[in-house]
């Protein structure tokens, strides 16, 4: 009868799978921390500098009858100011574009760039996180270039017209995600054969995924400002409700969030190219609020033109 003889685990093996989640745990720890520290010092300096003025009692009676909540939502829909259902419009077919890279961005780095898998051999697993670095890092110098790009959204608006320049930001958008998604199909070898194995062109891609990243930096800025003040624009033309204009333009923002997140896996699952097919339709959904804008949006007074920027993470 044979035989069956137990080996001992590999302790190397076991403890080179533990170390990634344990440092992965670690950071979370420590940028845990770091998130409180910077929200309790945002907290403090709002609630020392911000200036309120108190409500006026006779004014809060004479909005006591009106209708608040959902309900005041849908019955604004029916009195909207002239314009603005084309800029809910264009506002979700541009947060349709956007959303598949807020929400894949660092794991395509990982998986397609550095050919990486969260749950892979140690290898794969070291790759991948090697890639997320990479990518937070990029992310890091998009968040540079958004804040200098937002001082330059006046005054491109006041010479442009903000129209032009949210058409415009949505065509590098289309390019962008176009690029991304060629080079995620291009690091894994779906043009000209197997070129991750050329160490000099994996060097060039790693770059260039970089470069998006911080370059896509600049449209952001765009649709972090320029919907909104549009919506107080239109707003104001019409002598009040702006914070309900705010409040459905909200729902165009969130509505396609909904939507990329639900629908984006097994719309990959569809095609089996990872974050790829979600990619590519981003940038059909970009080139789609383009063209949208070019025909829907209200053309605006450039002199009139004040930046508002975006309130609450989406």
């Amino acid at each position: 009868m044979a035989r069956v003889v137990s080996r001992p685990p590999n302790k190397s093996l076991l403890r080179s799978l533990r170390e990634p989640q344990g440092r992965l745990l670690g950071r979370s720890g420590e940028h845990g921390a770091a998130n409180q520290i910077f929200l309790g010092f945002s907290t403090a300096v709002t609630m020392i500098f911000a200036k309120e003025t108190p409500l006026n009692p006779e004014v809060a009676k004479q909005g006591e009858g009106e209708a608040t909540g959902p309900l005041a939502v849908f019955k604004g829909l029916k009195n909207l100011p002239a314009g603005m259902p084309q800029v809910l419009i264009v506002t979700g077919l541009t947060w349709l574009s956007w959303f598949p890279f807020i929400l894949f961005d660092t794991d395509w780095m990982g998986r397609e760039i550095y050919h990486g898998r969260p749950d892979g051999s140690p290898a794969e697993i070291a790759a991948f996180q090697e890639g997320v670095r990479q990518g937070a890092f990029g992310l890091l110098l998009n968040s540079v270039l958004l804040g200098i790009s937002s001082f330059m959204i006046e005054p491109m608006c006041r010479k442009l017209g903000a129209r032009t320049v949210w058409i415009a930001s949505q065509v590098l958008v289309c390019i962008a995600m176009a690029l991304v998604a060629i080079l995620g199909a291009w690091s894994l070898g779906d043009f000209g054969g197997n070129v991750q194995d050329a160490a000099a062109t994996e060097k060039g891609l790693k770059t260039s995924a970089l470069v998006l990243f911080v370059f896509l930096g600049l449209p952001f800025a765009v649709l972090c400002s320029v919907p909104f003040a549009m919506t107080a624009q239109l707003a104001a033309s019409k002598g009040g409700g702006q914070g309900l204009c705010t409040g459905i333009l909200n729902i165009s923002i969130v509505t396609p969030q909904m939507i990329v997140a639900i629908g984006a896996g097994p719309w990959d699952e569809l095609f089996g190219k990872g974050n790829i097919p979600a990619f590519a339709l981003a940038s059909v959904f970009a080139f789609a609020s383009a063209v949208a804008g070019t025909i829907m949006l209200p053309k605006m007074s450039k002199s009139s033109f004040r930046s508002v920027s975006m309130g609450g993470g989406h």
